[in-house]
């Protein structure tokens, strides 16, 4: 049975054919950003041999971008409220393949870390325009799947990274691999300026306050008010992280140096975990979409499975674990990702469409910012026991016990308030319903 909040509700856009090309052009624009974030995680070694650098100076360019991008999230939710989203997804456009282009030809480690944040910048700007877009463009009720399948874009673009990128990188080398991918950057910037469009016609939305800096507040404000906001933030930082760590930068040198795993098998792996979260994530977006309740149930579970895989992982005796332990963590940390959108599905509803865009940056800012604590925490307790992971990677657990106590206090009212919104907008359907027979 489909739940109440599933279903249309007043002033729905209408969703259809052009809503798809609309929506599949933004898409593609964050997936190309995608390809453009993950394309060091395959060049760590070239990128070390080229700028003459250490391990600690090719992870500043993981936490740089990471660190960038979660700053980004806020101010970026703002642009895209106030100026549209295609404004911001071409702003995106150019500043990503401009860092992507100026990484492709840097030569100096300055000069490679100053592109890669503004690559970061424009990273940034993609993600929460397309959720904004298909907010825009789709029914309430489609917007579970809308997430889950901008996603699901974005592991597509790792998956390209991490498969055709890498084969790229070896036969034609750095400068041309790089500067091949910052020209899809172009291109999807011409298919921004052709195709793309704010909203359906008569969909406008309802027009923003501009009055400066107290304008600005109050929207943040406003926004932050929302438990549903504050839950989402909450669920995307409990959630994700794991996952992001593993693949961004900590999972191969842990299944090589202490799993004893070749290069080969740790990369067969990594590509375990995001074909993992593309599976999970069409299969969660469709649960959602039908059943809203289980967004509850789906985000904690995932959170425990994570941390029971990890527990696991991290006590079997004798040092390294059997393949089949090794893979079934892989597979829920595939689940992060679609996991971590659910939070998203908690600010939807609290927040009206003209607000959409600063609650999903705010939504989004919680798992950047619990991966940037998390890369940083596993590097310095490397540091301090001598190449423990299991130490290491034990960090995860603080993490994720903080976020859950902060969604089992949000929960309860993000759920009462949800119930009394759809109620009421149930009873102002039903009277301009009975308003327009009458007339």
């Amino acid at each position: 049975m489909t739940s109440p909040g599933a279903k249309a509700l007043p002033g729905d856009p209408p969703g259809g054919r052009r809503a798809v090309l609309v929506w599949g052009v933004g898409t593609l624009v964050y997936f190309v950003a995608v390809v453009h974030r993950t394309s060091l995680g395959v060049a760590g070694i070239d990128a070390a041999d080229r700028f003459h650098i250490g391990a600690s100076e090719l992870s500043t360019f993981s936490i740089l971008q990471v660190l960038v991008y979660a700053g980004m999230q806020i101010p970026v939710g703002l642009m895209v409220d106030r100026l549209g989203t295609k404004r911001v997804l071409m702003l995106g456009a150019v500043l990503f393949t401009t860092g992507q282009g100026a990484f492709a030809l840097s030569h100096s480690y300055g000069m490679a870390l100053a592109a890669r944040a503004v690559l970061g910048c424009g990273d940034a700007m993609t993600f929460v325009s397309v959720l904004r877009l298909g907010s825009r463009w789709f029914p309430a009720r489609r917007g579970p799947m809308i997430s889950q399948g901008a996603a699901l874009f974005g592991v597509a673009g790792n998956l390209v990274s991490t498969v055709a990128l890498s084969r790229l990188l070896h036969s034609a080398g750095w400068t041309p691999t790089f500067l091949g991918t910052a020209l899809g950057g172009a291109l999807v910037l011409i298919l921004v300026a052709l195709f793309l469009k704010d909203h359906p016609e008569g969909y406008e939305p309802a027009p923003v306050e501009h009055a400066g800096f107290g304008s600005v507040r109050r929207q943040i404000a406003a926004a932050w008010r929302e438990p549903g906001t504050r839950l989402g933030m909450w669920t995307h930082f409990t959630a994700q992280f794991p996952g992001m760590v593993f693949l961004l930068l900590w999972g191969l040198p842990y299944l090589v140096e202490d799993q004893g795993l070749s290069r080969g098998a740790g990369g067969g792996l990594l590509t375990v975990v995001v074909v993992a979260n593309m599976v999970f994530g069409l299969l969660f977006g469709q649960l959602i979409a039908r059943h809203h309740g289980l967004r509850v149930p789906l985000s904690f579970g995932v959170i425990g499975a994570t941390a029971v895989a990890w527990a696991v992982t991290l006590t079997w005796p004798g040092g390294q674990d059997p393949l089949w332990v090794l893979v079934t963590l892989c597979v829920v940390l595939g689940a992060c990702g679609p996991g971590s959108m659910i939070g998203f599905d908690f600010a939807r509803p609290a927040n009206p469409p003209e607000r959409f865009g600063t609650a999903s940056g705010i939504v989004n800012i919680g798992g950047f910012t619990a991966s940037v604590l998390c890369l940083f925490a596993i590097g310095v307790l490397l540091d301090a026991t001598g190449d423990d992971y299991r130490i290491a990677w034990s960090s995860i657990f603080v993490l994720q016990a903080f976020g859950v106590v902060r969604m089992l206090r949000l929960r309860c009212e993000t759920e009462r308030l949800e119930r009394e919104r759809i109620a009421v907008s149930r009873v102002e359907s039903v009277h301009r319903t009975a308003a327009s027979v009458s007339e």
